[in-house]
């Protein structure tokens, strides 16, 4: 992604830009950028996009791309909130489901992957180490 500034964004004392920009395929930003040496302003710090389809990101930026923390929400409901890298889920994080499950623990590369707990529909929390699209031996957690 890359875009010209509107001579009317202001610019921080740290030197980042703080824009509004609307793309070709109708995306919104609102958040900061800074200026890379050959004139192409890219996202970088705190920002929020809404994509044409209604998806929302709110979070850090890097690279122009959703690295560190945020929260994506979803027009189904969907929502994961925690640790971005390369526009991926990467490290800590929760996810929420349309019907009320949840996955919270560690993502790699948009998986569970690594220990953490599902919440079924029913609220039975399941804890264990999730891998790929396996979750072996998950124990259900009791509340005593």
């Amino acid at each position: 992604m890359w875009f010209r500034v509107n001579p009317m964004c202001k610019m921080s004392e740290y030197g980042l830009l703080r824009v509004s920009f609307i793309f070709p395929n109708g995306d919104k930003y609102e958040g900061e950028c800074v200026r890379t040496p050959n004139g192409v302003v890219v996202r970088q710090g705190f920002g929020t996009q809404i994509s044409s389809t209604g998806t929302t990101y709110t979070g850090e930026w890097s690279d122009d791309k959703m690295n560190g923390s945020g929260t994506l929400s979803h027009p189904s409901g969907a929502m994961y909130e925690g640790q971005f890298r390369e526009n991926m889920y990467h490290g800590l994080g929760k996810y929420s489901f349309p019907d009320g499950t949840n996955y919270s623990g560690t993502f790699n590369n948009n998986r569970f992957e690594g220990e953490g707990e599902f919440t079924d529909s029913e609220g039975y929390v399941w804890t264990g180490t999730f891998y790929k699209k396996a979750a072996p031996e998950l124990k259900l957690k009791l509340n005593m």
